[in-house]
């Protein structure tokens, strides 16, 4: 769980959560180990200030790897202005990972996703326009993880459950801390913010099933030029927030359960 939040949008009341830089990245950081009772807190806020909640935005999220800032920087400028392929400039130059900062982008962008879902549902139901929008990424697509053991869970619409996608997670944890990922076909680089975010879009998926009198959709809002990015990228995060904006405000004949990349769908 990261800093939220608590906004009114034109008498409906919104949620966004997020806080990627200074202080804002440690009380991510901190928070994730304490999710129950920030959330609890929060919950209890808008209930007393609010009454209900209309409009959930799941926006924290932390990298889980160090950057060289100046070749990431390289890296973008060699690929042409995109997200750094590894290709041109190899990511073991660009950033460097471990065990304990992954562990912690796994309980921010992930199970904190969940805490603040399980925790702001109840209210969400006391709204006639409940809005869910996961801010997802394109690095969590499936064909980013070469395990074909959690790409094939994480694809399997008709029995994905909750329960299947915290076995991946925690199995990927697990690997991880034993120095397996390459040996078990995870992502060798960027690895917990890539699965992180795989878990997250299936989990999109598993909430629109749950909750069908709300609209819950994923979107990744593009490349964008944000402390997490070291401030290079194609859009500005105003660019970026547009995309997220439009499924908070979705009309009731809106889509559900879709992952988005900026304003139009995507496969997972």
């Amino acid at each position: 769980m990261a800093q939220s939040t608590a906004i009114t949008v034109a008498k409906r009341y919104a949620v966004v959560t997020g806080g990627n830089k200074g202080i804002g990245l440690e009380i991510c950081r901190q928070l994730a180990s304490n999710d129950s009772q920030s959330i609890a807190c929060l919950a209890d806020f808008i209930k007393t200030q609010f009454g209900k909640l209309d409009i959930l935005v799941n926006n924290a999220a932390i990298g889980g790897i160090e950057y060289d800032s100046d070749n990431f920087r390289k890296g973008f400028e060699l690929s042409g202005g995109n997200w750094p392929d590894g290709k041109q400039m190899t990511w073991d130059k660009i950033a460097t990972q471990s065990y304990d900062p992954g562990e912690q982008c796994v309980k921010t962008n992930y199970y904190g996703t969940k805490a603040m879902v399980e925790a702001l549902s109840p209210l969400l139901h006391l709204s006639d326009s409940a809005r869910i929008v996961n801010v997802a990424s394109m690095l969590g697509l499936l064909q980013n993880i070469p395990n074909e053991w959690a790409k094939g869970l994480l694809s399997d619409v008709e029995s994905l459950t909750e329960d299947r996608v915290d076995e991946v997670v925690k199995q990927f944890l697990k690997d991880f801390k034993d120095g397996l990922l390459e040996t078990k076909g995870w992502p060798i680089h960027i690895s917990a913010y890539i699965v992180s975010k795989a878990a997250v879009i299936a989990y999109t998926r598993i909430l629109a099933k749950k909750y069908p009198s709300f609209l819950v959709n994923a979107v990744c809002p593009g490349f964008c030029r944000t402390d997490i990015t070291v401030n290079v990228g194609c859009f500005t995060a105003a660019e970026g927030a547009e995309s997220v904006v439009r499924l908070a405000l979705l009309s009731k004949d809106g889509s559900s359960g879709v992952l988005y990349y900026r304003k139009e769908i995507s496969c997972f």
